[in-house]
């Protein structure tokens, strides 16, 4: 098929590569060029970089609510166009441009967690399993007839990087299947019972609050994990907290217990990996190196 891919982050990148191996990217849609980095240089998207590495065109309008995005897009002549975070809204003539639509690779399963960050929401949540759609676009957020979807656990464990990556290959292989299944494939509408919203992640969600049960604090430090990153206050230092688990231990909320056990309002976590002021992430036993904790931590 002639394809349209739109994306942005590495998310995207996995679901690129798989699209290029079995069908004619007759053009990538990528955001633009953003300033990065010390220097503040303009850093293309990776989906961009690996575009290009793959011999394919980008194009990287700003907005697609003109008459000359409009008129580009549609001389493609896509037979589909496959979108995978890729952070522009697309007006309704883009949406019925290709042949068979828009067809958007969705990080959770629908109606559960529309929005922009699903995989973190899903964690912090504490939710047991999550997963892949295939949604044809429409014009409200994450609402379109789902085609195909698949599940997996989230393990007691996982980070957000960590689902992240799984949920990226997932959404790959489900992607080809589609295209390769598109004529035979009947759009479900989603139910109205059971939508929930991803709400963007807000900075000021991460710092950690120890009155919190062992539970949520866990959560949000592996549903944080790498970035914004959950912290908290170290004799003074920002500390980011980027892996956990659940211990046993108890005290007042803050008592460090021993290594970097910290007590909760109720239980305990071990901190498994964290990350310095200007340093980069270690695992505890290599922080706990000539870094002392206090007592308490805030």
């Amino acid at each position: 098929m002639r394809v349209i891919f739109m994306g942005t982050p590495d998310f995207s990148v996995p679901v690129l590569e798989a699209l290029a191996e079995k069908h004619e990217v007759i053009a990538v849609y990528s955001q633009p060029p953003r300033p990065a980095g010390r220097g503040k240089k303009d850093r293309p998207s990776p989906v961009h970089l690996r575009a290009e590495a793959l011999g394919l065109t980008v194009h990287t309008p700003s907005s697609l609510r003109n008459e000359v995005a409009a008129q580009t897009f549609a001389a493609l002549r896509a037979d589909v166009a496959v979108v995978v975070a890729y952070g522009l809204i697309l007006p309704q003539n883009i949406l019925d441009t290709p042949e068979h639509g828009c067809l958007n690779i969705h990080a959770s399963l629908l109606p559960r967690w529309r929005g922009a960050a699903p995989i973190h929401r899903a964690i912090m949540a504490g939710d047991k399993a999550t997963g892949v759609c295939i949604m044809q676009m429409e014009a409200g957020l994450d609402t379109g007839p789902v085609l195909l979807r698949a599940q997996t656990p989230i393990n007691a464990t996982e980070t957000t990087q960590d689902l992240h990556d799984r949920l990226s290959s997932m959404g790959a292989e489900l992607i080809v299947r589609a295209l390769e299944e598109l004529p035979d494939l009947t759009p479900t509408p989603q139910p109205d019972t059971g939508v929930t919203y991803a709400a963007k992640i807000d900075k000021a969600e991460a710092r950690v609050d120890w009155s919190q049960p062992a539970e949520a604090v866990d959560r949000q430090i592996r549903g944080l994990s790498p970035f914004p990153g959950a912290w908290c206050d170290v004799a003074g230092e920002r500390v980011k907290l980027l892996r956990s688990r659940l211990v046993d231990g108890k005290g007042t909320a803050g008592q460090v217990l021993g290594g970097f056990t910290v007590a909760c309002g109720t239980g305990a976590v071990e901190i498994l990996t964290a990350q310095r002021e200007g340093k980069r992430p270690a695992e505890a036993h290599e922080i706990l190196r000539g870094f002392t904790l206090p007592a308490s931590l805030s």
